[in-house]
């Protein structure tokens, strides 16, 4: 399994929305479903502090990953750039394998 995480500080005015956007059935799980190998997405949230999420996304193989970042026709930037509002600090934490 390949996961993708990234790490979010989230406006405080903007959580509820960065929750919807950006959880299990959000508009970025939609995007991914819509490519083989993909498997689920989760989203974290710090017990701590308020604001810091992960999202957790979930690939059978590396090669799928990269397959949906090929074969995308820009949705990704789309939804990247739609969504930046909701942020004050967003940064990649890694690629990471996982157990099936």
């Amino acid at each position: 399994m390949f996961i993708i995480i990234w790490e979010f500080t989230v406006k405080p005015d903007q959580i509820n929305v960065f929750e919807q956007a950006y959880g299990p059935q959000g508009e970025w799980a939609a995007l991914f479903k819509q490519y083989p190998g993909f498997i689920k997405t989760e989203l974290l949230k710090d017990a701590i502090v308020s604001g810091r999420y992960l999202t957790c996304d979930y690939w059978e193989t590396e090669q799928d990953y990269q397959a949906f970042k090929n074969a995308q026709n820009g949705d990704y930037i789309i939804l990247d750039k739609g969504f930046e509002s909701l942020t004050m600090n967003e940064k990649f934490v890694g690629n990471f394998l996982g157990s099936p």
